[in-house]
């Protein structure tokens, strides 16, 4: 049974661009390529902490 009222984790563009050591406007290129789903709110993007994963997932090199 899961719980409908879990706090999901964000990320910010900063806050990943800091954490994969890039440069913030490569994560804006990740995100209007489609490459990784982000949520607008006002003037920031927002990660979910999955798609974050779910997008290194598809990056990763065997």
């Amino acid at each position: 049974m899961t719980n409908k009222n879990q706090t999901r984790e964000f990320y910010t563009a900063k806050e990943l661009a800091d954490k994969l050591q890039l440069n913030i406007m490569t994560i804006y290129r990740y995100i209007d390529a489609g490459k990784l789903k982000a949520y607008k709110i006002g003037k920031e993007f927002r990660i979910d902490k999955k798609e974050f994963i779910k997008f290194l997932k598809q990056a990763k090199v065997n």
